[in-house]
């Protein structure tokens, strides 16, 4: 008789014989009132039964003693028995037709134990066969907390387990009820798009939290399930997201920051470790929208970095990173590097993120067959171009960064990427600074990036005064400083450059319509890239109208006011310089040693 208790146990109990006692020796007696006529060793531990209710429910054992030399068989020993010793007690009760109770921790245990001794319909009606797939089927498989609880236990399992379809039973069930749970949240007003992101969490806490627990392997099952039967792209991240953060735990940012002073971890941990890693970022939406945190990204980045994860694994975190590069935050992209006597700062990781990046750009504008109004990408463009010249500065102190790396991460942007290149200018003085033993080759070589003309008036101030510079740059910066303020001074239309841009921005008659396009698109870009330059230097002119009409004020009737307010209005434009950096100083290039300091300065001293 079968029978359901309150906890959803199975219950087993037939009338065949009283309970029996249990002794507690190496040779446990099943009956103590009936001497057995049959031992059977299962991993070591020997069980004194008897044959007939054995052979009557067992088709493994009746072959066993039918096949023995004589029928008076009394020893057996079963090699890879399911589930040991214990589950073995479990099925022997069965044969007794003890009372026992089938659970989510012994169902799958005692399925394969069952399937392995052939306790089948044709030995017995409700073999233990039967009843065991009578509660995966009518219980477990309607409770995704059991097909859980029962995928746990297969951990232990032979591929037995596999080959009985327990395991995929579970995780298409589990896939089925959180599919079912998400549409009866929907229905219910519960639904993730609601204005609550507190009912989001909460009813999605309860599922994700158990799959917490599940191995690697199942869990990659269960996720594919879910993607394929039509869970939210949005609930399976927030599972690979707590997923990550209880399995991945043991990495922590000590590690990260100071491999060397941490103890090793064995090689099976560190397989472990990287095969999470690799199956977490294999498991990721492909779509690349905007639901998978830029932090989980960096994280995962960094991980895989830390536990030396496939390439294949790290390029792709790379490429969702690019996709999304112009909302990175600085601290994101310093990762620390773990190359013993290299740079501090991963550079190298950034770099490829860059490389990704421009070349997304490249293939939508080649894409983007539409109007000339789409501007390519060129405000992703200048957002990026801003955030690399400020990871720049944060890398310069740097004293392990080699000019090459540095140089390299400066071309790569197009010149169109950067509006003024005063952000540009501030990170090559801070490199100056931190390597003073750059020689005047080195010293040119990477002035030679910075656009003169591209410098606002502050910057050009500093720059003229800054004497960690060669002597050409200064130069440079003073001529086109004079020929700014000519320009201020003598050509108040501002339509000489400009005029010219359009002018030239025809298209030739010679071209084919892919190049009118491309080359109009190029122009475009460039006339907004001078407007930009033109709104910039309008700035710089309206502070120097207000500095003019005080410095006419205090000194009227004076014939060198104009020229003397204009000085002071340039001089204490301060953004670049410090207290006292307009005194003239001697100290040469030998000074740069005593000033290199590394850290991140946020002004040029």
């Amino acid at each position: 008789m079968v029978t359901f208790s309150d906890n959803t146990s199975l219950s087993s109990s037939n009338n065949a014989s009283p309970a029996p006692k249990f002794a507690n020796s190496s040779t446990t007696r099943i009956f103590l009132d009936v001497a057995g006529d049959i031992t059977i060793a299962v991993d070591g531990e020997s069980f004194l039964l008897h044959k007939f209710p054995l052979v009557s429910r067992s088709g493994k054992i009746r072959k066993m003693v039918a096949n023995g030399k004589d029928y008076n068989v009394s020893k057996l020993e079963l090699v890879n028995f399911p589930g040991g010793p214990q589950t073995f007690e479990l099925a022997m009760k069965f044969c007794y037709g003890m009372n026992f109770e089938i659970t989510t921790a012994n169902a799958a245990l005692l399925r394969c134990a069952a399937e392995y001794l052939e306790m089948t319909e044709d030995y017995r009606d409700e073999n233990l066969i039967a009843r065991t797939e009578v509660y995966l089927n009518e219980v477990v498989a309607h409770s995704l907390e059991k097909c859980v609880e029962v995928l746990c236990t297969c951990e232990t399992l032979p591929p037995i387990a596999e080959e009985l379809g327990i395991t995929d039973r579970c995780v298409d069930a589990i896939a089925m009820n959180a599919c079912k749970e998400q549409l009866v949240s929907g229905l219910s007003g519960l639904d993730c798009d609601g204005e609550s992101t507190e009912l989001k969490s909460g009813c999605l806490e309860w599922w994700i939290e158990d799959l917490s627990v599940l191995r690697i392997d199942y869990y990659h099952k269960v996720i594919i399930a879910m993607g394929r039967i039509g869970v939210r792209p949005d609930s399976i991240v927030e599972s690979l997201m707590h997923y990550a953060q209880a399995s991945l735990k043991g990495i922590g940012k000590c590690q990260i920051l100071n491999p060397v002073r941490t103890k090793p971890i064995s090689a099976t941990a560190e397989n472990e470790q990287r095969t999470i890693v690799e199956t977490i970022v294999s498991l990721l939406p492909e779509v690349k929208s905007s639901s998978i945190p830029l932090s989980f990204l960096f994280g995962m980045l960094r991980m895989g970095i830390m536990v030396e994860a496939k390439v294949a694994c790290r390029l792709e975190l790379e490429s969702r990173i690019a996709f999304r590069l112009e909302i990175v935050s600085l601290d994101d992209l310093l990762i620390p590097s773990l190359s013993a006597g290299d740079s501090l700062f991963d550079v190298d990781t950034v770099h490829r993120i860059l490389i990704n990046f421009l070349q997304q750009i490249e293939d939508e504008e080649n894409e983007d067959c539409g109007g000339y109004e789409s501007d390519g990408g060129h405000g992703s463009l200048l957002k990026v171009g801003r955030l690399i010249d400020s990871y720049l500065a944060e890398i310069a102190p740097d004293p392990y960064l080699s000019l090459q790396k540095f140089i390299a991460m400066i071309e790569i942007l197009p010149d169109y990427a950067r509006v003024i290149d005063d952000g540009l200018y501030r990170a090559i003085d801070i490199y100056l600074k931190a390597h003073p033993m750059l020689s005047d080759h080195e010293c040119k070589k990477l002035c030679r990036v910075i656009d003169c003309q591209k410098l606002s008036q502050e910057a050009s101030n500093h720059a003229a005064q800054n004497e960690r510079l060669p002597v050409q740059m200064a130069v440079r910066v003073l001529y086109f400083e004079q020929l700014r303020l000519k320009n201020a001074l003598c050509t108040r239309s501002g339509d000489g450059l400009l005029s010219q841009k359009i002018s030239s921005g025809v298209p030739s008659a010679a071209m084919s319509p892919r190049d009118n396009y491309a080359s109009l698109r190029r122009e475009n870009r460039e006339l907004k890239l001078e407007i930009s330059r033109m709104r910039v230097r309008l700035s710089e002119l309206e502070k120097e109208q207000v500095v003019m009409k005080r410095g006419m004020m205090d000194k009227s009737g004076n014939g060198k006011t104009f020229f003397n307010s204009l000085s002071k209005g340039i001089g204490r434009i301060g953004i670049f310089s410090g207290p006292g950096e307009g005194k003239h100083q001697k100290s040469g290039r030998k000074s740069r040693g005593s000033e290199a300091k590394t850290g991140r300065s946020r002004r040029y001293p």
